[in-house]
């Protein structure tokens, strides 16, 4: 009986060392690779400095990716003869971006220490520096996520909220990631920066009732009724490449280039969280980050599961 209870104990010593050392850590390149960190941000300032919507498209780069299946890079991978990927799913084809800059750190970090850095935490970081490069709050990452090995278009097709949805549609999306609607509202606060095409506003600026008309107006200019599908307007009209909570204000004076956005704002559960947080920059940056941070860790590879790709592109 006592032998038993002995192997019970050291089994489950054992399963708690192992699952720990599985974890994610804030400092997991200290030692490997050291330098990393500040390889990421120097050349994520580059870009942004060289074309501000970039920041917003890294930042959507990690959504994109922990909302299937993970962070686990898998949105990076490019489809081969007998493989599909996530690149050509409905929310992905023609719309995410930054791919190009992923693979400059990634082979930067390969110079510099070799199979050590995961795409996925490349992904990560590369949002937080974004965010922060373009006047948003920064956060602790948690590191040592590894990357996947496949990659499904059938989940990013289902996974990812659309820019039509519901307030209903989006609090369900972001519920079966464990996300609160609270979370999701400032979540959704990224779209203080970044800019969206045409075909996925289209229906607000002529249908929608719930949208301030010289704002629908101004719009329609450049994204008519049929054709100019990827011409673009800023997310946020006041502020575009600056990362504040003027996105919540503009939702409060029916401005939303989204339906999804306007949704937050619409006489529903959400209203009061979008009118606190255009009351209180603090308290959306706050909120955001911490969001950011539990996204992050949305069910990472780690251990011994995936592996560290040499190129973002492909499985090793």
């Amino acid at each position: 009986m006592a032998s038993n209870k002995f192997k019970f104990l050291f089994g489950l010593i054992s399963l708690i060392i192992a699952t720990s050392s599985a974890q994610l850590s804030s400092n997991f390149y200290a030692t490997t690779c050291p330098n990393a960190l500040s390889t990421i941000k120097s050349a994520v300032s580059s870009a942004v400095k060289k074309e501000a919507r970039m920041g917003a498209s890294l930042l959507r780069l990690h959504f994109h990716d922990c909302f299937v299946n993970g962070c686990d890079a898998s949105i990076l991978l490019d489809d081969t003869a007998n493989f599909t990927g996530e690149k050509n799913a409905g929310p992905n084809a023609n719309s995410v971006r930054g791919y190009e800059v992923i693979d400059t750190i990634k082979s930067q970090l390969e110079n510099l220490c070799p199979g050590v850095v995961s795409c996925a935490d490349i992904v990560a970081v590369a949002a937080r520096d974004s965010t922060v490069a373009l006047g948003g709050p920064s956060w602790t990452l948690l590191l040592g996520r590894r990357d996947s090995t496949t990659a499904s278009q059938t989940a990013a097709n289902s996974n990812l909220p659309s820019p039509l949805s519901s307030l209903s549609a989006l609090i369900t999306a972001f519920s079966n990631k464990g996300f609160t609607a609270k979370e999701m509202v400032a979540l959704s606060g990224s779209h203080t920066i970044g800019q969206a095409r045409c075909t996925t506003f289209r229906t607000r600026i002529y249908n929608d009732t719930n949208i301030d008309s010289t704002f629908a107006t101004s719009l329609r200019g450049n994204c008519p009724s049929t054709g100019g599908d990827n011409n673009l307007a800023p997310l946020d009209t006041t502020s575009p490449t600056s990362f504040d909570n003027a996105y919540f204000k503009n939702l409060l004076n029916k401005k939303g280039l989204l339906h999804s956005d306007q949704e937050l704002f619409n006489g529903g559960s959400t209203d009061s969280q979008v009118t606190a947080y255009s009351n209180n920059a603090g308290a959306f940056s706050t909120d955001f980050a911490n969001a950011m941070v539990k996204m992050g860790n949305l069910s990472p590879l780690t251990g011994s599961n995936g592996q560290i790709r040499k190129n973002c592109r492909k499985v090793n």
